[in-house]
């Protein structure tokens, strides 16, 4: 029996998609048990509603489970490969490159203060 939905669920296309770029489990060892759409779920859910991984609901894996992947996932960038999958392929149905071949940067972007610091000598020798 499937657990209780919420808004921050993948649907079945969806998961269709992230499944194949869930890292396989290691060799050797028991099996995984855990579901990992469960685990992928849980992880949405917390960033979704801002929870804390403890008051994870009960119907997901165990909150320590659903962190120690999500920790995991990210020290090893696998969310950053993810991300660059999926806007390759964004951009590939787009008709463009799957990869920017420009960038634009604006100074204007980044604000400085109109004061200088300690390590401004025109300040200290005014």
């Amino acid at each position: 029996m499937r657990r209780k939905r919420y808004t921050s669920d993948l649907s079945d296309a969806e998961w269709a998609i992230l499944e194949p770029l869930i890292p396989p489990a290691k060799t050797g060892g028991r099996p995984r048990s855990t579901n990992m759409r469960d685990v992928v779920d849980g992880i949405f859910y917390v960033l979704k509603t801002g929870c804390q991984w403890g008051n994870l609901p009960g119907d997901f894996p165990p909150y320590s489970t659903v962190f120690d992947y999500y920790n995991q996932w990210r020290k090893n960038k696998v969310w950053q490969g993810m991300n660059d999958t999926l806007r390759a392929a964004v951009r590939q149905a787009e008709g463009r490159e799957a990869t920017p071949s420009a960038a634009i940067l604006d100074s204007q972007s980044v604000k400085t203060t109109q004061k200088g610091g300690r390590g401004d000598l025109t300040a200290a020798n005014s």
